[in-house]
């Protein structure tokens, strides 16, 4: 038998990848993750606010990006592709292909000057097409790893980008570059991609500019969106004030017979939050049958009931656009009673999660087994454990699942990955080594101030400009700053440049939550030179 190898490769930078490699990395075994796209982060990163409790998704997420990005357990293979795998469950010989950036990683330091100067322009991924992003980008503003990358398919070739790069990071010449890993393990945890709805052509989506997806509606609300929060129509800009929300969109049909889960919850959160955006919204869900199984879940429903949102126990037939002012009308039938018709400001379809085909590709590159829906199979007493052994699966690549659930999960599957690599723990992996502490006895306080926008979260409720500006009048404050995610990369590394440059030997944090974020300005703070306790 080969000797087993004390490393692991996540693939997939999702949430659950990102919870499976933290799990693994603080267990002393060396983990690669692996993520298609330039940034880690899934389609959690695209969400404003996560129910049942309308808690912060950036701010749930970003200190596990902080962490998984600075650990020093972790390898980021971001842009990377799986090529094959062979081998048996101990010991795995993986080959992945790392597309170029064109961007040397070692040199680039995000600042986005390039960006700003880049004239070519194409459709922003991150918001779903509702805005525009340059050639050379960032996925988005708390992107992990902070490397810029340039899309070649877009680029003009003028060279503006490479002349204004001070660290003269870019390089047109760069190739893909292929490499080869030892793992133990592998969990897989590609997530999922949203039901296109165009095939619905009844809904006019792609058509009518007002149809919307329940991503792209998601995009509208968030602060770090198109429209920085404040909640308009695509076509117009107009405020509006009715949304209708049409539920099972392509999933509970004869050729996608599952439920997807979430939609329900989320289109509940839609219409709470964009109540909270904008004071009289009407909001109307259609729906099949309301799935509320989850804990909290049930009286969600009831505070949007309370609230105001109604909810309409059928599904549209038809959506077509009202020419003069691009309102929509909406034609449905409740139980026996007539046909309506009604008229929205905007339509928000919730769309079944599905497997993407390029999860499907990597299931035959690894050797899984999947179901008639293109799910991972796996066992009703096994739900973690695929068809070969030694890799391990979580998340929704198996069927729709929420975000605590697919947490749940990958924590279950990097225990299961513990298990089978348990004598080789600890064998691959360095202690991390931090800076000489500073000694500031008997300094007088040099205090730093960093207050969280937080989007409306806190920014909505509080003049966060204002009281950056008032904590610079208080004794002992050296330095103030207002920052929109406070808990983001960019912002660690200017807590960090801050402590440096204004000589702090005092960090305040005006921010959500010490239970979550705590441990993550700690460390920040250590990794300055300083002790956390002084954070």
């Amino acid at each position: 038998m080969a000797e087993k190898i004390g490393s692991v490769l996540v693939v997939g930078g999702g949430i659950g990848g990102l919870q499976a490699a933290l799990d693994l990395a603080e267990a002393d075994f060396k983990v690669f993750v692996m993520e298609k796209r330039p940034s880690i982060g899934g389609v959690m990163a695209q969400l404003d606010k996560t129910f049942p409790t309308n808690d912060c998704a950036m701010c749930t997420m970003a200190p596990r990006l902080v962490e998984v990005a600075r650990h020093h357990n972790v390898e980021l293979l971001t842009n990377t592709d799986l090529v094959s795998v062979q081998g048996q469950a101990g010991n795995f010989r993986v080959t992945v292909n790392r597309r170029t950036r064109y961007v040397d990683e070692t040199k680039c330091t995000g600042c986005g000057i390039c960006s700003q100067h880049c004239p070519a322009e194409t459709v922003d991924e991150y918001n779903e097409g509702l805005d525009r992003r340059s050639a050379i980008f960032l996925s988005f503003p708390q992107a992990i790893p902070r490397i810029m990358t340039l899309d070649r398919n877009r680029c003009l070739g003028c060279g503006l980008c490479k002349n204004v790069c001070g660290p003269g990071a870019i390089s047109y010449e760069m190739r893909d570059q292929s490499a080869e890993l030892n793992v133990g393990a592998i969990i897989a945890a590609p997530g999922f991609e949203i039901f296109d709805p165009t095939v619905h052509e009844q809904y006019g989506y792609g058509r009518h500019p007002n149809v919307m997806t329940s991503l792209e509606f998601e995009r509208c609300l968030s602060a770090s969106g198109p429209f920085g929060g404040v909640l308009q129509r695509p076509s117009d800009g107009k405020v509006p004030r009715k949304i209708a929300f049409i539920q099972c969109v392509g999933s509970r049909e004869v050729e996608r017979n599952w439920c997807s889960s979430v939609c329900c919850m989320y289109a509940t959160k839609h219409s709470l939050i964009a109540m909270e955006h904008t004071a009289g919204l009407e909001c109307t869900i259609f729906f099949i049958d309301l799935r509320a199984f989850g804990k909290g879940f049930d009286a969600y429903y009831s505070r949007a009931k309370e609230a105001g949102v109604r909810y309409v126990r059928c599904k549209p037939s038809a959506i077509w656009q009202v020419p003069d002012s691009r309102n929509l009308k909406l034609r449905y039938q409740i139980a026996t009673e007539p046909p309506t018709e009604e008229e929205f400001d905007l339509a928000v379809l919730s769309c079944a999660l599905r497997p993407s085909p390029s999860s499907v590709e990597l299931a035959g590159k690894l050797g899984l087994g999947l179901n008639e829906f293109n799910f991972c199979a796996t066992d009703a007493f096994t739900p973690l454990e695929t068809r070969r052994e030694g890799i391990f699966v979580c998340g929704p690549f198996t069927e729709p699942k929420d975000i605590p659930e697919t947490v749940m999960q990958a924590s279950g599957a990097a225990v299961k990955a513990m298990a089978l690599l348990s004598s080789e723990r600890g064998k691959l992996v360095t202690k991390k080594e931090f800076p000489p502490e500073t000694d500031v006895s008997g300094q007088p306080p040099r205090i730093g101030v960093f207050v969280c926008h937080c989007g409306t979260n806190i920014g909505g409720v509080v003049d966060v400009p204002s009281v950056a500006e008032y904590a610079r009048t208080l004794p002992d404050v050296v330095h103030a700053e207002d920052n929109l995610y406070t808990c983001s990369t960019d912002s660690q590394e200017r807590i960090k440049t801050a402590i440096k440059d204004h000589n702090l030997n005092r960090v305040v944090v005006a921010s959500c939550t010490p239970r979550t974020h705590e441990p993550l300005f700690q460390n920040t703070v250590r990794e300055a030179g300083l002790n956390q306790y002084l954070f």
